[in-house]
């Protein structure tokens, strides 16, 4: 595999100053944690700063030793802070918080080289690109399908997309701290980066005329989808080396075909289509 390509090609997790008030998380600033997968994958990852923690009696019981390893691998710190859940509802503004919160800092910055420079060890690499994809709950479930199909990191544009907040963690059911995720500056940029290094670019696109099952799956791949709606820009789509499609049916309903998958339902059977090699 190629080993050429830019430096700067993208910041990672953004980071900056730190706020002391409970944010629900705003680039920069620490951000809480809820829901037991985020919390104990927060918790599990050693490169997460981890501040406060909060839980109900109820689910410290519920949680015992897997929370206990989690803590007793970072020595015990942040000791929890047992409470009610209307604190909890309190602090997290009624999220569905499962009874535990954990205030953290967000992940340290990864850059697009970073993963490179791993992959170049590893027989295979499949890496995500999103150009422009807007909605937490769609980033957050694409981390989470990254994660279940091996992906090697999640690559998104620095403008146009969220950055590491609560819901994008809550979404991602802990997947935000199990793979990378790189925000880049010049998406096209990013792109020619990747395939210097080797990597084949294959785009999501409903117009396309091949499907995916038709391509070949080389080692090394990314795959490249678009906002709803707009889906990728045409200097994403031209940057790309195939262009695919997902087979649809035709089961047609209010007098009209559905054409169209949510992005992250797109994303996961797209991982799937491409987390094996073929021809």
């Amino acid at each position: 595999m190629a080993k050429r390509f830019s430096r700067g090609g993208g910041r990672g997790r953004h980071q900056g100053g730190r706020s002391a008030g409970p944010s629900l998380g705003s680039p920069g600033d620490r951000l809480w944690l809820h829901g037991v997968h985020p919390v104990l994958a927060a918790l599990g990852n050693p490169d997460r700063a981890a501040r406060r923690l909060m839980v109900t009696a109820e689910q410290a019981e519920r949680l015992g030793q897997r929370l206990d390893q989690a803590l007793a691998a970072r020595g015990g710190q942040p000791r929890p802070e047992i409470v009610d859940r209307r604190a909890l509802d309190n602090l997290l503004r009624g999220a569905v918080h499962q009874g535990i919160a954990l205030e953290a800092d967000p992940l340290p910055e990864v850059f697009l080289q970073d993963l490179l420079i791993k992959a170049e060890s590893r027989p295979e690499s499949l890496l995500v690109v999103l150009d422009q994809v807007t909605d937490p709950h769609n980033v957050g479930a694409i981390l989470r399908s990254a994660a279940a199909f091996g992906a090697d990191g999640v690559v998104t544009t620095e403008r146009h997309a969220p950055g590491e907040t609560s819901a994008l963690a809550k979404a991602a059911a802990g997947a935000l701290d199990l793979v990378p995720l790189v925000r880049v500056g010049n998406l096209a940029r990013a792109l020619a980066d990747l395939k210097a290094a080797g990597y084949r670019c294959i785009g999501l696109d409903g117009a396309a005329e091949r499907e995916i099952d038709a391509i070949a799956v080389p080692s090394h791949r990314a795959l490249v989808l678009g906002a709803e709606g707009p889906g990728m820009r045409r200097l994403t789509r031209d940057s790309c080396d195939d262009l695919v499609r997902i087979p649809m049916g035709t089961r047609a309903y209010g007098g009209g075909a559905l054409e169209s998958l949510n992005v992250s339902n797109a994303a996961a059977i797209a991982l799937f289509a491409l987390s094996r090699r073929r021809g």
